[in-house]
């Protein structure tokens, strides 16, 4: 019996509906080769080409969301959970490798990298597991395991090997606060702050990473006063919008 005709297209317009959604997810998972990359260039001690790895693997974090909601990828692909690749790619990123990173690079005492990076990892996959790792107005719960961006900082500042240990502790045990740390794309509160904010830390990032990881005083308290903004401005908000006497 022939095909129906008007099925047959159909079909190939419903097979080619699922092209682009499926490309938003290569891309997503294209944050697991990057996180391969850095891994690599990490074992040879190459900091700087691995924060360029980490780099890219950040802006596709960054734009893949937005593609997906515009894409209708979830109701599109079903089959392919978006939510769990994204959390195997971030752990990879966020988490895996920067762990490594700052357990191999020689800024913390001996005795102390090995313990401190399982603590890293082992913290933030509960913290990945976390159904409620994000409030109702999409802020963090708790430290939200940005060890790329810790092991960042420790690379540019090169602080004294205590205050390296005393920081990642400290980080460890605020992962499981009640604390509010600011998402700078979904928190709508301070957004056009929050998102120029973060573009002035991009631009200062790849600076540094251009300097090698030393950009000098200026450039690296910049870096630390936006940092100290996006850990600590969530509590000024929740401070400001929690009733007197509660």
């Amino acid at each position: 019996m022939p095909e129906d005709p008007e099925s047959v297209t159909d079909g190939r317009i419903a097979a080619g509906s699922r092209v682009r959604p499926f490309l938003v997810h290569i891309l997503t998972a294209c944050g697991a080769g990057c996180a391969f990359m850095a891994l690599i260039a990490a074992a040879g001690a190459d900091w700087v080409q691995m924060f360029a790895w980490l780099g890219v693997a950040l802006f596709i974090d960054g734009i893949d969301g937005t593609l997906a909601r515009r894409f209708r990828v979830a109701e599109v692909l079903p089959r392919w959970s978006g939510d769990a690749l994204d959390l195997v790619v971030d752990f990879t990123t966020y988490v895996f490798v920067p762990a490594y990173a700052i357990a191999a690079s020689g800024l913390l005492p001996e005795m102390a990298a090995i313990p401190l990076a399982l603590a890293i990892v082992v913290s933030s996959a509960l913290y990945f597991a976390d159904e409620q790792m994000k409030t109702a107005d999409n802020y963090f719960h708790g430290f939200p395991a940005l060890w790329n961006g810790i092991a960042f900082y420790l690379f540019v500042l090169k602080p004294a090997p205590v205050l390296a240990v005393l920081l990642i502790s400290a980080l460890v045990v605020m992962t499981f606060m009640p604390l509010r740390v600011i998402h700078p794309f979904r928190v709508v509160h301070l957004r056009f702050l929050n998102v120029a904010a973060l573009v002035l830390w991009s631009v200062l990032a790849v600076y540094a990473l251009a300097r090698g990881l030393d950009p000098g005083p200026w450039v690296s308290s910049c870096l630390v006063a936006i940092g100290v903004y996006f850990l600590g401005a969530g509590l000024f908000v929740a401070r400001k919008t929690t009733p007197s006497g509660v």
